[in-house]
């Protein structure tokens, strides 16, 4: 009203002013903004601490360089980062056998003698969005004070050494480890006071071996599924974020047991003992590991799920005979999710939102990374038979679980940096409206 007031009494007077403050702000929001651009997107802790040290451009430090470009995918948005297509990435690898020290002798392609490259050199594209390849900077000011374990099998390793070769171009971590067996490490980026950890825990509960040669040769497993694993659970209230992972140990022969007593198995031969079938341990498992963490009355922290990799066995099984050899990627439209793989995946999917629902009751926070549709479409990114020297006496079969480094899974790390960067707003945006609601009852 007051403004309406002055306009009528005295426009002509005001007018000049009014174009010059137009000026004025115009002049000032087109400075500001290309200085903002690179942190449109990012939560407000990042903008204040993040790294000058710019992201190279190519594979390996470039005399030009410039930031990645952000995106801001909240919640609302029709964009799910999950779906999509992999696209040529020229500027891929980021690190190489010889500039990375933490890759695992068996995930070594390049060193063992795989004669393709084009596997490095993809990266995923989301329908309807942008994914940018993880930045280390600013992963690791985003982590800084913070601490990030894997939980699960050799696949949480694999996903573990790909950030750490990600990361080394800004930092290599220091071994803090507790113990000298490589199942349980622990490391410090003592620029950020970061720490990363890794526990095996290969189904996720307690377990033992019970047949080192069993039906199938690859051993037999006492998996007491409503047990806990405590060399993980006893290990992760302190963390602030845990990503668990599992699936593919249970594939071999185990004996199932719940209240201290034998309930059934997966292909376990033994007379009276009925087979309930992999999934039936898979599911009790999951269900397991949910609930110690809902138990963890000190654990403040938030767990990913990290959804099951399908391996991609063709002409065989993994025991008999199977191999990975494609070069190149499927398109969506070539393969579909199924059969174990679907069952799988499920199965997590079901358990995730029973303890997500549960666990919101006492203030635990989970997330899904769900890394399927894109893991199923990269049989070429698998070590096969290039994880040794063709002449060593080793006895291993072709390799079509893990993942070669550089490969396809250091796209699961532009996934988590994204899913970090959303952590960061959730907890600002929950900073003020629990700072309105003090400001409301005051």
């Amino acid at each position: 009203m007051k403004l309406h007031a002055m306009e009528a009494s005295g426009r002509n007077h005001f007018q000049p002013k009014i174009v010059l403050i137009i000026i004025f702000v115009t002049l000032v929001v087109l400075t500001i903004i290309p200085v903002l651009y690179p942190l449109i997107g990012y939560p407000l802790y990042v903008s204040k601490a993040s790294s000058s040290r710019p992201l190279p451009t190519t594979a390996y430090e470039s005399q030009q360089s410039e930031p990645l470009p952000s995106i801001k995918i909240s919640e609302g948005e029709d964009c799910d980062i999950f779906l999509g297509e992999w696209v040529p990435n020229h500027a891929a690898p980021y690190y190489t056998n010889t500039t990375c020290w933490a890759i695992h002798e068996h995930q070594n392609c390049m060193k063992y003698g795989r004669p393709d490259t084009e596997f490095m050199k993809w990266k995923w594209k989301p329908d309807g969005c942008e994914l940018p390849v993880l930045n280390p900077a600013q992963f690791l000011e985003i982590v800084r004070g913070k601490s990030l374990a894997f939980v699960g099998d050799s696949l949480g390793r694999n996903q573990m050494q790909s950030l750490i070769c990600l990361l080394s171009r800004i930092e290599y971590p220091v071994d803090v480890s507790y113990t000298s067996d490589e199942r349980f490490k622990r490391w410090k980026y003592t620029s950020y006071n970061f720490t990363l950890a890794y526990f095996s825990s290969t189904y996720l509960v307690k377990s033992k071996e019970r047949d080192n040669n069993g039906p199938t040769h690859t051993g037999l497993f006492n998996l007491y599924l409503d047990e806990f694993d405590e060399q993980w659970t006893t290990q992760i209230e302190g963390f602030d974020y845990v990503i668990i992972n599992g699936g593919h140990w249970f594939y071999r022969p185990s004996v199932f047991y719940e209240n201290q007593q034998i309930v059934g198995c997966h292909y376990c031969l033994i007379d009276n003992v009925k087979d309930l079938t992999k999934f039936y341990g898979f599911r009790k498992a999951f269900k397991t590991a949910f609930r110690a963490i809902n138990s963890l009355e000190n654990f403040k922290g938030v767990t990913f799920l990290r959804t099951f990799a399908p391996p991609h066995f063709e002409n065989g099984l993994w025991n008999k005979g199977g191999n990975c050899v494609r070069t190149k990627p499927f398109r969506s439209k070539e393969i579909a999710l199924d059969g174990d793989n679907l069952e799988f995946y499920m199965i997590q999917i079901e358990e995730f939102r029973r303890a997500q629902k549960e666990g919101r009751k006492k203030g635990k926070k989970y997330r899904l990374m769900d890394t399927m549709h894109a893991s199923l479409l990269r049989p070429d990114g698998h070590p096969s038979r290039y994880g040794h020297w063709p002449n060593e006496n080793v006895t291993l079969y072709n390799d079509c679980v893990h993942w070669c480094l550089p490969g396809p899974i250091d796209n699961w790390n532009d996934f988590l940096l994204q899913m970090l960067k959303m952590e960061g707003i959730r907890s600002h945006q929950e900073r003020l409206i629990s700072g309105g609601k003090r400001m409301r009852f005051k």
